[in-house]
């Protein structure tokens, strides 16, 4: 059976790709492994966002499987704009109902899900792993979930926590999809 593991970070004390995860996003990432360690199935493969929190979230429970952690760029969260917004949120929810939207410098939904779209594609696709945990972001995590669940889009995104798991299935010809991060 193919499995993915969709991961959002755990608590990081910033935005920059560089921010490390603060204390409690430490706690949280060993209850994350101790989560995942639970599992009635293996892990094969770990696939990372290049930011410092997402590797940092995964780290632990790579280390207690002794699997390295792949980075991959297209995994990287989206950018709305290179220029500060005061009104981000607002442009947010826009660019989930409008998949073409973006600002100057920015990416659109469209864009950044096809790049993560080929991650998914890639795992999915590939023989020689049958579970593959993914960690991103927020924002591409929304719209790689819309992949499976296209009604998840901007409310979804809204419901999200700070570290948060989606467990993907696919039975058969479905997807089924199975929030595990309480």
């Amino acid at each position: 059976m193919k499995r993915i593991l969709l991961i959002r970070h755990c608590h990081a004390i910033g935005q920059h790709k560089d921010s490390p995860l603060t204390k409690e996003g430490n706690e949280q990432a060993y209850e994350l492994a101790r989560i995942i360690m639970q599992l009635s199935f293996p892990i094969d493969r770990i696939i990372s966002s290049p930011y410092l929190r997402a590797k940092e979230t995964i780290k632990p429970l790579a280390n207690e499987f002794e699997l390295g952690i792949e980075v991959d760029d297209r995994l990287k969260e989206r950018t709305l704009s290179d220029e500060p917004i005061d009104d981000w949120f607002e442009i947010l929810e826009e660019s989930f109902h409008n998949y073409q939207f973006k600002l100057p410098g920015g990416e659109s939904s469209k864009e950044a899900f096809n790049r993560a779209n080929e991650v998914l594609t890639d795992c999915l696709n590939n023989d020689h792993y049958e579970t593959t945990i993914i960690v991103t972001h927020g924002n591409l995590l929304a719209l790689m979930l819309q992949k499976f669940q296209v009604d998840f889009g901007f409310h979804g995104w809204k419901t999200l926590t700070n570290p948060d798991v989606f467990l993907i299935q696919r039975v058969g010809g479905e997807y089924i999809i199975e929030r595990i991060w309480k």
